[in-house]
């Protein structure tokens, strides 16, 4: 067991993300940086994400945009309807701000992350997503604006 003053900024996962990527190692990555956070479930496809959706409760769901079989936009879009105060992210390698813009109306995205992510910024917004779920499911009222375009 850790001593408390070895591990005393770190607290217990007690939130679940889903992480949808068709990259395996990425995946694997990123659930490993997730970890010690969260619970996390990952699935390399659509049609398995959205098993495991309706399987169990995410405050987080982190979606590559394209992949074979499935498009993590139309994912979130779907998820958003589904699943309202589930926080939606999206990891895109594209730049069109067009694309983006429409993106985060569509899906209402907590936010998006071109790649590459570093596994620091994807943390902490995780971290922040999940905040922000908290509050919505704890009934504290609607979360504050500006970080949705």
């Amino acid at each position: 067991m850790i001593p408390p003053a070895a591990n005393a900024t770190a607290t217990p996962p007690t939130g679940a993300v889903l992480l949808i990527d068709d990259e395996q190692p990425l995946l694997d990555i990123f659930a490993e940086a997730l970890a010690p956070h969260f619970e996390v479930v990952t699935a390399t496809n659509i049609r398995d994400a959205g098993f495991q959706l309706q399987k169990k409760a995410f405050q987080v769901i982190v979606a590559d945009h394209l992949m074979p079989g499935g498009n993590g936009l139309n994912f979130l879009v779907q998820a958003r309807e589904e699943y309202p105060n589930t926080q939606r992210l999206l990891v895109t390698g594209y730049m069109k701000p067009e694309m983006l813009l429409r993106s985060v109306n569509e899906a209402a995205l907590y936010r998006y992350l071109l790649k590459p992510v570093t596994l620091g910024e994807l943390v902490k917004t995780v971290q922040e997503a999940a905040a922000l779920y908290d509050q919505a499911v704890s009934g504290a009222g609607a979360p504050a604006g500006g970080t949705q375009s």
